[in-house]
């Protein structure tokens, strides 16, 4: 539950307004299915014990609909052709008010919810023993489960503003949702709209933002709203005026949309839905809070000051860093402490709890790692290429940074040293959100970190976020975020990867297969196939399905093979092959990934068969063919589309410190740009940059093109 709406807890009596944008589709219809949706909400939660009050808009544009429909039917082909007057808004009223309520009367009867219509006008609230009488009625009401429908009777209104009167009592259904909401004395009050909540600008705007939480002090001055809605009266602003005035007056509020399912559920549920108003939300967020985007465009700014710096001083940035860390060691230590005793407390597995440990020999060889990296060759701007296209016309292909990266990651507090000082070294801005169960050890890290970048660079190189529920909004931000890499469980890059239009690099699954050929040494197998699955087996590189040559199940190789796996606790699953040879419970599929202490094993009748298995149930991250036939190694290295292939080691090499990169952000199984562990040179692209002499193009009359490979030989 999002921590700023954790007030949801307590709530019982609920009012709902659902605007005529929601009420009626584009063409001035009933919208049917968006209605009954919205209203199987509602009975799931008055069968919970919820008390709702609905309030709705809707019925002037359906009673128009209506008439227009029914005026069009009884005239003749003449009338047709004349200048059609404008249907009055007060008939169109009393007409559509009907329509409407029996749908919603059927609607709620299909669910066995009974429900009751209240008309009231502004003139109503201005009697003193009205409002006694109407808190009684809706009282009543509910105790007998029903649930109120409100709506102003336009037909009968007597009021002169489209908007706001003298009287100001309430001027449309969102103020007189706010007035029902501070009369009935309601726990919340859900305002329901065409779009996803309050932006900082018109929704239309890509560069305008969702604002989850409304803080006066700091957005009422600085948001520009739009057009007003489609439909209705009003628009965001009249929703803005009735939200704070309700949410002043002790009635916390949200606004969202009332197009995406299960919305009003996941608002009582306390998630992150739409925007929130509520009397203490300056409380919550502090005025000055940077958002995803500035945090993001700030990152950009500080990368683009260190690219800016000679070799020699970023180098010194990294030797910086790893001195801080050996510096504050017992300060990291500390926190991390307190982070492993609440995820004991919390029941953590221990295999977790395990990855979340930062000893004082780990710290010091992540600051040595820090300082490997500073010795490398220098990454930014390497000629890859230099062309001579024309006399004194030179091009060259240099790396260059990407930019701004967004690493999600769990569980490992080192991770964020590795991945900070990669994107140090390779000059990109970096935005971190690590796992929860590390929030203590990584708000160590970033301060030490970031307190040894140096003034001309900044510290907002490096953005550490708090909250998971601030990802959804940096997913969104392609604009200023150039790659997102995921780093944890198959469910989070899968996630991710379906929720972004910025390019993900990652692996979703880490199906892992190992294949024993008929001419392999057999110890040898035993200890890599042991090594790949027990060495760390939550790790995507561990060995996840055992491949087995024919010809070992009748040597007893196969048997060897299990009784070696099943010594060290491997629980096993055989594929349809298998049973017979070797007794233990079927696999319900190749493709899975354990990240424990199990795998799969299956017979192969030979090395294409096996590769043929990868390619079908595999997930192209590493594997690997233990044998001594050279010719059937050289052909299945050459033969399997994987990001890693080995012969005659272990999977769990596959690693960006094991292969001599300083360091790894992830490993990714992708086809486009960094292909398996990803360490500087993964976080780099290339630009073109062109010398001349004044020469112009004017149609290639006045280029001799040379071409000349001015590398070559060099």
């Amino acid at each position: 539950m999002d921590p700023t709406r954790a007030f949801v807890k307590n709530v019982k009596r609920v009012v709902v307004k659902v605007g005529t944008a929601v009420v009626t589709r584009d063409d001035g219809r009933l919208a049917v299915g968006r209605l009954g949706a919205i209203f199987e909400q509602l009975e799931k939660l008055n069968s919970r014990g919820f008390e709702i009050i609905l309030v709705t808009s809707g019925a002037v544009g359906a009673g128009r609909q209506r008439l227009k429909y029914r005026k069009m039917i009884n005239s003749s082909f003449a009338d047709l052709q004349k200048p059609q007057v404008e249907l009055d808004g007060k008939a169109c009223a009393a007409v559509g008010q009907n329509g409407l309520m029996a749908l919603y009367d059927t609607l709620f009867s299909q669910l066995d919810v009974t429900s009751s219509q209240l008309l009231v006008t502004d003139n109503d609230f201005k009697n003193a023993d009205f409002r006694v009488q109407l808190c009684q009625t809706v009282d009543s009401l509910l105790d007998l489960r029903s649930i109120p429908i409100f709506n102003e009777n336009d037909a009968i209104s007597t009021r002169r503003a489209p908007y706001e009167d003298s009287s100001g009592i309430f001027w449309d259904n969102d103020s007189l949702a706010a007035l029902l909401a501070m009369e009935l004395k309601a726990d919340l009050l859900v305002l329901l709209s065409d779009v996803d909540g309050l932006y900082s600008g018109p929704p239309s705007d890509p560069r305008s933002k969702l604002i989850h939480t409304y803080v006066k002090q700091k957005h009422q001055k600085a948001i520009s709203f739009g057009d007003k809605s489609r439909m209705g009266r009003g628009g965001m602003d009249a929703k803005v005026k009735a939200a704070s005035n309700a949410a002043y007056s002790g009635t916390p509020v949200v606004i969202a949309s009332g197009y995406a399912a299960n919305n009003i559920i996941k608002v009582l549920n306390g998630e992150r839905v739409g925007t929130l108003f509520h009397k203490d939300a300056h409380m919550w967020i502090p005025v000055t809070e940077i958002g995803p985007h500035e945090m993001a465009g700030s990152a950009r700014e500080a990368s683009r000051r260190l690219q800016a710096l000679t070799t020699q001083e970023r180098k010194k940035i990294l030797l910086d860093v790893a001195a801080a860390l050996e510096a504050n060691e017992q300060f990291i230590m500390l926190e991390n402490d307190a982070d492993v005793e609440a995820a004991r407390d919390a029941g953590y597995d221990e295999a977790l709890v395990a990855r979340l440990a930062l000893k004082a020999s780990k710290i010091r060889a992540l600051a040595e790692s820090v300082r490997k990296l500073a010795e490398m060759e220098e990454p930014i701007g390497h000629v890859l290429k230099r062309t001579e296209l024309a006399e004194g016309l030179v091009l060259e292909k240099k790396t260059c940074p990407l930019g701004v990266l967004l690493i999600v990651f769990e569980s490992r507090p080192d991770a964020l040293v590795q991945i900070a000082s990669l994107a140090i070294r390779s000059g990109n801005g970096l935005l971190l959100k690590g796992g929860k169960e590390a929030k203590r050890s990584n708000a160590i890290l970033h301060k030490v970190i970031t307190s040894a970048l140096p003034e001309s660079v900044g510290t907002k190189l490096i953005g550490l976020l708090t909250s998971r529920e601030e990802i959804p909004d940096l997913l969104k931000l392609d604009d200023v975020i150039d790659l997102v890499i995921p780093r944890g469980s198959n469910k989070l890059v899968s996630q991710i990867k379906s929720s972004t239009k910025i390019p993900v690099l990652g692996h979703s699954d880490g199906i892992c297969h190992v294949y024993v050929d008929k001419a392999a040494n057999l110890e040898m197998a035993k200890k890599i196939v042991l090594d790949a699955k027990t060495d760390y087996p939550a790790a995507c590189n561990a060995m996840e399905t055992l491949l087995v040559h024919k010809d070992l199940s009748t040597s007893g190789g196969l048997q060897e093979l299990v009784k070696e796996l099943e010594q060290e606790g491997v629980t096993l699953f055989s594929g349809p092959r298998v049973n017979g040879v070797v007794n233990f419970s079927k696999a319900s599929t190749f493709h899975y990934e354990y990240n424990s202490k199990a795998c799969t094993i299956e017979i192969v009748n030979d090395v294409d068969e096996a590769i043929d298995h990868i390619h079908s149930y595999g997930s192209s991250h590493t594997e690997c063919i233990v044998t001594d036939d050279h010719d059937v190694a050289e052909h299945f290295l050459n033969r399997v589309d994987s990001a890693a292939v080995f012969h005659n080691a272990s999977t769990r090499f596959c690693d960006g410190a094991r292969f001599g990169l300083g360091a790894e952000v992830g490993i990714s199984t992708s086809k486009i740009h960094a292909r398996g562990p990803v360490g500087v040179e993964g976080l780099l692209t290339t630009r073109w940059v062109l010398r001349g002499k004044g020469q112009v193009v004017e149609g290639d009359k006045g280029v001799v093109y040379t071409h000349k490979d001015l590398l070559k030989g060099v």
